[in-house]
């Protein structure tokens, strides 16, 4: 599995990635696409068949509560996978890494994350994981 860390997030997250094996992992400022909108990174993270890991989440999946029925992926039927780290909103470097060790360790335990989001959300100082299709096709 081949991260892409979103610019909003450390480049730190892509070093913990390479240490955890996934050596193809990058940051989107190390591509040189810092900048870009949310729409102009999409078709790249598709071709590229990338995992994105992007704390904006509604931006991605939409809303909490209806995943799918807006965002960048809601037209998007394959995908390598989305990693969405919750937190609150001028999280700090020690809470992504927090997020994203476990959202790796999660995936340790079952990496297919094709079609699937995994959402890491820290509240009320526990963290939670969910993790679900998206599109949501039987």
């Amino acid at each position: 599995m081949k991260f892409l860390i979103d610019e909003c997030l450390s480049p730190e997250l892509t070093k913990l990635a390479h240490g955890r094996g996934h050596g193809e992992s990058s940051h989107v400022v190390w591509l040189r696409l810092a900048g870009r909108k949310d729409w102009e990174l999409k078709p790249l993270i598709l071709a590229g068949d990338w995992t994105f890991v992007t704390k904006n989440s509604v931006d991605f999946r939409g809303p909490a509560e209806r995943p799918g029925t807006k965002g960048q992926y809601a037209d998007v039927t394959i995908h390598a996978g989305l990693v969405c780290l919750n937190g609150p909103p001028n999280m700090d470097l020690d809470m992504q890494v927090e997020l994203f060790e476990q959202a790796l360790d999660e995936l340790d335990a079952d990496a297919d994350l094709v079609n699937q989001v995994l959402e890491i959300t820290s509240e009320d100082e526990a963290l939670h994981v969910r993790r679900y299709r998206l599109p949501d096709i039987d």
